[in-house]
């Protein structure tokens, strides 16, 4: 199916906004308590998440210092599925410790770090 090869880049740049939407979702459920989350700032570790996935995911979904929002984001994710799933229910496997979230938001992240903003970032 070569003809979606012309594609690419478009795909790429809407894998990247939608990325990062979701993943500022996330931190404003942490840090404000909206989009059916709690608010988490009172737990040092989880404002800290908080606040890399919300401006992270902005960074990331507008293109703007998008290897390292990127890279730091996906860190953290690797470190929030370490410390937090992979030792729930005994198991080190992502489907059944319910971190499979978390690891392909981590390799998602790695992924877009090494790529850069694509067409439709703010800073080529």
């Amino acid at each position: 199916m070569k003809f979606l090869s012309k594609f690419e880049p478009l795909a790429y740049s809407l894998l990247r906004i939608v990325m990062g939407f979701l993943f500022a979702c996330h931190g404003a459920q942490k840090l404000f308590g909206v989009l059916g989350g709690h608010s988490m700032v009172h737990d040092p570790k989880m404002l800290v998440a908080g606040i890399i996935e919300f401006v992270g995911g902005v960074l990331i979904a507008v293109g703007l210092f998008t290897r390292i929002a990127a890279f730091i984001s996906s860190g953290q994710m690797a470190v929030a599925y370490f410390t937090v799933h992979a030792h729930m229910n005994g198991s080190y496997v992502p489907i059944q410790n319910g971190g499979e979230l978390a690891v392909i938001y981590c390799f998602v992240c790695l992924y877009i770090a090494t790529h850069g903003s694509g067409k439709w970032g703010i800073q080529k």
